[in-house]
C-alpha cells in the first residue's frame, strides 16, 4: 500500500546530504514551508545551495538557515526584501554567493528540470549583466534570446493545503506559487500539508501536483478547511 505520510519532522528530513541544492517554495511568507525549514535546521545539513523567490526575512526560516552558516549560495529573484538583514550582512562580508534570476526565468528553469528539458531560450535579460557569459541566438523573428539552463534540485520543501496518502496535492489560492514547479524539479520532494484527506477525496481537477512528484508528506495542521 502506498503511503507517503510520515509521522515526524525527523523522518521527513532524513537523508538530506551536505552540499544539496534545496528548493524552498513560497512567495514571501505565502506558501512557505516554515516547519520543514526549521526541520532542516535541526537535521544539520550544511554547505547548501538554496533556491527561493527571495533571500529570507528577519531571523527566521530561510534567513535563520543562512545566519547559521549552512547556506553557501542562494539563487533567487529578490535578494532585498523588507528585512534582508541576514543576507546583506553575509553577502557584504563574502560569506555567501548570490545568483540573481528573473522570477519568470527562475520558475521556467525549474519547470524545465521537471520536464526533462536541459535548457531553453528566453528574451528576458538580453543585453543586461544577467546575460553575461551565456549563449545567445536569433531565431526567425529576428529577436535575440539568451540560453538558460534548467535548475534541478536535490530536495524540494513544499507547503500544501491538502494531501492524501499517495501524495496528491492541492494548493490554496496564491499559495500555489512556486510549489508545483519545485515539486516537479527535485529528486526528493518533502511536503508539509495543512490537511490530510482520504484517498479519492481530492477531485481529479483539483490535483495541482500529482503524487508521482511527491516522496514524503508531513501533516502540519493549521487553517480552516472550509476556507478553500
Amino acid at each position: 500500500m502506498i503511503n507517503k505520510i510520515v509521522q515526524s519532522i525527523a523522518e521527513a528530513m532524513a537523508g538530506i546530504k551536505d552540499g544539496s541544492t534545496v528548493l524552498v517554495s513560497g512567495f514571501g511568507a505565502v506558501g512557505q514551508p516554515n516547519v520543514l525549514i526549521d526541520g532542516l535546521i535541526e537535521q544539520g545539513a550544511t554547505d547548501l545551495v538554496a533556491v527561493a523567490n527571495n533571500a529570507g526575512v528577519g531571523h527566521v526560516g530561510l534567513a535563520r538557515l543562512m545566519e547559521l552558516g549552512r547556506v553557501r549560495k542562494i539563487i533567487c529573484s529578490f535578494p532585498r526584501s523588507s528585512d534582508p538583514v541576514v543576507f546583506e550582512t553575509l553577502y557584504r562580508t563574502g560569506k555567501i554567493e548570490l545568483e540573481i534570476v528573473p522570477q519568470g526565468t527562475l520558475a521556467e528553469r525549474m519547470h524545465a528540470a521537471g520536464a526533462g528539458i536541459p535548457a531553453f531560450f528566453t528574451a528576458t535579460a538580453v543585453g543586461t549583466l544577467l546575460a553575461n557569459g551565456k549563449e545567445t541566438r536569433q531565431f526567425d523573428d529576428g529577436r535575440t534570446y539568451v540560453m538558460e539552463k534548467s535548475l534541478p534540485g536535490d530536495v524540494a520543501l513544499v507547503e500544501a493545503w491538502e494531501a492524501d496518502r499517495w501524495g496528491n496535492l492541492t494548493f490554496k489560492q496564491s499559495g500555489r506559487n512556486f510549489n508545483p514547479v519545485m515539486a516537479m524539479a527535485a529528486k526528493l520532494t518533502i511536503v508539509q500539508s495543512q490537511h490530510i484527506v482520504e484517498l479519492g477525496d481530492i477531485p481529479p481537477e483539483n490535483v495541482h501536483t500529482p503524487g508521482i512528484f511527491v516522496d514524503r508528506v508531513l501533516h502540519v495542521p493549521y487553517g480552516d478547511p472550509s476556507g478553500f
